[in-house]
């Protein structure tokens, strides 16, 4: 699970990455038990998880934008520093006995400030640190790396820290994102972007086989060999030219430009698009599913009638699944397809959520949860792949953080509509309703990207021209 095999700029960046996410694993549990330490108040305990996701929607696409501008090690490096700092005083504090609920939510917010730039910059750096060819096996682990940080480790260590010593709960983490910041000094070389422009080439935003992320050089490597978008050697003699490449600067326009720049090519671009408006749906429903599923699971009173430590169970059942599937990606997408196995695999973990539904079981759900987990993060790992390969290095801060906010913007809106539905409606009706959303969005991608489903995503057909859009 490590970057064996993949360089040792991977190594240190996944090793980077797990240490990272244990630190954001027991931030996350160990900060709402805090709270509830502090107040009974529910609205009051709310905040830290709005605390927590709130820059995402402020700041990702301004994120985006300064990830294409620096050095993405840099920056990766420099939030490790201030989540490291922030949380330190946070801690200073806790021992000293004067934390309290204000103070704790102004250093979370601090926290996930600097996680919107950190992440930001970790998928954008991640194409510069392996071979186009290796992107899903690298994202595999990584992703692996991320579940078992913050499913599996988190919940046990917050629950000992904030039991032996609160404190602890802020010095832990800060102590990982020191290391993790740390680990990225040893990925040599440098980590900005540039405008790779080539004669008679489209301008920065559009793309042409020559101008695609597979086609880059890799840090402190010589000059890479012409390479078509899905990472196999270019043709060429007699009838080909391969045009010289030459190295530009990264992006220094204003900002809000910028911004426009990434939006646009987003929506031009069809497969991206396609995919961005399907997570979107997909997400929004699963927010809704979810946010009431407890009610359907938990309680004497519910369909399923689960104890609270059995819901506990399935959560770690779906961890396991979705290191399981981080894992397996690579190899689903090589027996059947890119295509085909993403939109397999969201097809099935929205049939998936009928079982809950119609065989309110525990002995039907623990198993469903394994492969809720084996299809969502296998889905994950290859979508992350297929932008990493279409979008150019110079655009792909912006239009990440971009498809992001499409992608994810909607489960705070699906979670609130989940609650307010089954008030009025009933728990089953969400349920099925989300359902009925998810299949939707599924059946949506394969009509836009029919011809895509026995050719692979990131091949030269899937890269229009769309500079005119531009």
């Amino acid at each position: 699970m490590s970057g064996h095999g993949l360089g040792r700029p991977f190594a240190f960046l996944w090793s980077s990455t797990a240490l990272s996410n244990l630190a954001d694993g027991v931030l996350k549990v160990g900060a709402p038990l805090l709270a509830v330490s502090m107040t009974r108040s529910p609205t009051l305990v709310s905040l830290v998880g709005a605390a927590a996701t709130l820059p995402w929607l402020l700041l990702a696409l301004p994120a985006g934008a300064v990830a294409d501008r620096a050095d993405r090690r840099r920056i990766m490096a420099g939030a490790g520093a201030v989540r490291a700092v922030a949380l330190a005083v946070a801690a200073l504090l806790a021992a000293s006995g004067t934390l309290d609920l204000w103070v704790l939510l102004a250093a979370v917010l601090a926290a996930g400030v600097a996680e919107v730039f950190a992440d930001t910059s970790a998928q954008a750096v991640l194409p510069m640190t392996v071979p186009a060819s290796q992107l899903t096996r690298a994202n595999g682990r990584v992703s692996s790396a991320q579940q078992i940080g913050n499913e599996f480790a988190d919940a046990p260590v917050a629950g000992l820290l904030v039991g032996l010593l609160p404190a602890a709960v802020f010095g832990a983490p800060a102590l990982l994102y020191a290391a993790a910041a740390a680990l990225l000094l040893g990925m040599r070389g440098t980590y900005r972007p540039t405008r790779n422009t080539t004669p008679g080439s489209a301008p920065a935003g559009g793309t042409t086989p020559d101008s695609s992320p597979a086609a880059n050089t890799t840090p402190g490597s010589g000059p890479a060999k012409s390479t078509t978008p899905n990472g196999s050697p270019a043709a060429s003699g007699p009838g080909r030219r391969t045009p010289r490449r030459t190295p530009g600067r990264a992006p220094s326009g204003p900002l809000l430009r910028e911004i426009g720049e990434a939006l646009r090519f987003l929506l031009a671009h069809r497969v991206l698009r396609s995919l961005a408006i399907t997570a979107g749906l997909l997400n929004l429903a699963n927010s809704a599913y979810f946010a009431v599923f407890v009610l359907w699971a938990v309680g004497d009173g519910s369909a399923i009638g689960l104890p609270p430590e059995g819901y506990g169970l399935m959560m770690t059942a779906f961890a396991a699944g979705a290191v399981l599937g981080s894992l397996l990606a690579e190899r689903i997408a090589g027996v059947f397809g890119e295509f085909r196995a993403l939109t397999s695999c969201w097809l099935v973990s929205s049939l998936l959520l009928l079982v809950p539904v119609v065989a309110p079981s525990p002995w039907a759900l623990y198993p469903t949860a394994v492969l809720w987990g084996v299809c969502g993060a296998a889905a994950n790992v290859l979508v992350i792949s297929t932008r990493q390969r279409l979008i150019p290095p110079e655009l792909l801060g912006r239009v990440n953080s971009a498809y992001r906010l499409v992608g994810m913007g909607g489960m705070p809106l699906g979670a609130a509509l989940g609650g307010v539905v089954a008030e009025f409606a009933g728990l089953p009706a969400v349920l099925l309703g989300s359902i009925g959303v998810c299949l939707l969005g599924v059946g949506l991608v394969r009509h836009a990207l029919a011809d895509r489903i026995s050719r692979p995503l990131t091949s030269s057909a899937a890269l229009p021209d769309i500079t005119r859009s531009l």
